[in-house]
């Protein structure tokens, strides 16, 4: 049994917090710079240009890529063979997100209630997420969501009947009715089975997966790709003035559902799809 202190959970969030709203991972960037070889618009080329230049600045001069800091997504893998010791671990992750916010001067967008409103003032609570794992590590990995693109996404209870059509059907219609509003080129993820709560967090987790990686299952490896093709067919384009570019990726996780229902969730995310991973 391997003792794991959450004092070092609570500094590795606060660390990864101020990383990932100032340094986009990789593979967005690399999509970013793709799509913008692919782009002939000339509006569209510039719009691109402009992200890219965002991002550099961002990187070099060490501030967040986007002024929506975002809601502290929190992923927990934590090993089956890990004692977590010396306080409370809801504590210790707010207490990192708190910490991040403050030391990396990040905009607090929390607010106590969904009706009342009123700031937190510090960014918590995370949403947390915790998973038990084989093993004696315990994988963090933090996603802050903005909002703009968070208010597009969309969830349906499909009956199974509705087929794979209807499955398409609805992913391209959550894009469209998006628009411009979650600052394309956007990120798609798309959770499909389980419940009505799983299947988001399903989509919610496609975001985190490398734009790069496709599914493992042949299957949605190839929807993976016909749905983003599409996407990019509707010519929203960047930002929304049109272009070839609405999307720089589509990812598609799954799990088994029962014999009625079949549930799709779509969670959108901008091109500044932030994502900070580390194992303790």
């Amino acid at each position: 049994m391997r003792e794991i202190q959450v004092s070092q959970i609570t500094e590795t969030i606060e660390r990864l917090c101020i990383e990932a709203n100032e340094l986009l991972p990789e593979d967005v960037r690399r999509a970013i710079c793709q799509c913008r070889a692919c782009e002939d618009g000339e509006i569209a080329k510039a719009v691109l240009d402009d992200i890219i230049e965002n991002y550099k600045i961002a990187d070099s001069e060490r501030v967040p890529i986007c002024q929506d800091t975002g809601m502290a997504c929190v992923f927990l893998e934590i090993g089956q063979d890990v004692h977590l010791c010396g306080g409370d671990l809801t504590r210790a992750v707010n207490e990192g997100v708190r910490r991040g916010y403050e030391k990396g001067y990040l905009r607090k967008s929390v607010v106590k209630d969904p009706i009342r409103r009123g700031n937190t003032s510090d960014n918590t609570p995370a949403m947390i997420y915790t998973e038990i794992v084989p093993g004696e590590s315990v994988r963090i990995m933090v996603g802050p969501k903005g909002f703009g693109s968070e208010n597009m996404s969309a969830i349906r209870m499909f009956k199974p009947s509705a087929g794979l059509q209807g499955i398409k059907d609805f992913i391209l219609e959550a894009v469209e009715t998006a628009g411009p509003n979650p600052c394309p080129p956007m990120v798609v993820g798309v959770g499909i089975g389980g419940t009505f709560d799983k299947c988001a967090l399903l989509a919610k987790k496609a975001l985190m997966r490398p734009l790069d990686v496709r599914n493992s299952d042949p299957f949605y490896a190839d929807l993976e790709t016909e749905l983003l093709e599409k996407i990019n067919q509707l010519g929203i384009g960047p930002q929304g003035f049109g272009g070839r570019t609405t999307a720089l990726g589509l990812n598609i996780e799954t799990m088994p559902t029962h014999i009625a229902g079949m549930p799709c969730a779509v969670n959108i995310s901008c091109h500044v799809t932030r994502h900070k991973t580390e194992i303790l």
